[in-house]
């Protein structure tokens, strides 16, 4: 399949899941709005930075779906340009594996997890825990990456709240 193609399917599907997303916090009582970044008005608002950060003074959660809107870029990448455009301090990558190891958990079982790391030791070791450029991203305009896993129950509320869940990735 052709890479653009593919992307913008991914794009898509990132979409997908923000409006599954905005539909649970819509039945836990929390108020929410998806911004995509492709135009699909009919069930998100445009991306729009002026109206994510008013939303967020209204305390409302802004779900980010369609990555960057364009193809060759990783939804890793996206999650930190939005990031560095509303001024948060952390990232949080929720994955299948419960933080970032020295080899993939699942073909090297001596693979130990990391309690934190700094940027350049993830990208020095080359460990994927994002691409390059959302990592550099990060690591450029010092927003903290904790990465945990979406599978571990109450991993999420744990990780938003602070609490010792996952792995820190730090300057």
């Amino acid at each position: 399949m052709d890479r653009a193609t593919a992307d913008y399917m991914g794009m898509l599907a990132t979409l997908m899941n923000a409006l599954a997303l905005q539909d649970a916090l819509r039945r836990a009582g929390v108020e929410s709005r998806v911004q995509s970044a492709l135009r699909i008005d009919q069930v998100a608002e445009p991306y729009i930075r002026g109206r994510a950060l008013r939303h967020l003074e209204e305390r409302k959660v802004v779900i980010f779906g369609a990555g960057t809107g364009n193809p060759f870029f990783t939804t890793d990448t996206a999650a930190a340009l939005r990031g560095r455009e509303m001024g948060v301090d952390i990232v949080l990558k929720a994955t299948k594996v419960d933080g970032v190891y020295t080899a993939d958990p699942k073909q090297d079982p001596t693979a130990t997890r990391y309690a934190s790391l700094t940027f350049d030791e993830a990208i020095h070791r080359n460990l994927k825990v994002m691409d390059a450029t959302a990592l550099a991203l990060c690591r450029d305009q010092n927003m903290l990456l904790k990465v945990f896993s979406i599978f571990v129950p109450g991993a999420l509320k744990r990780a938003v709240l602070g609490e010792d869940e996952g792995t820190l990735v730090h300057c």
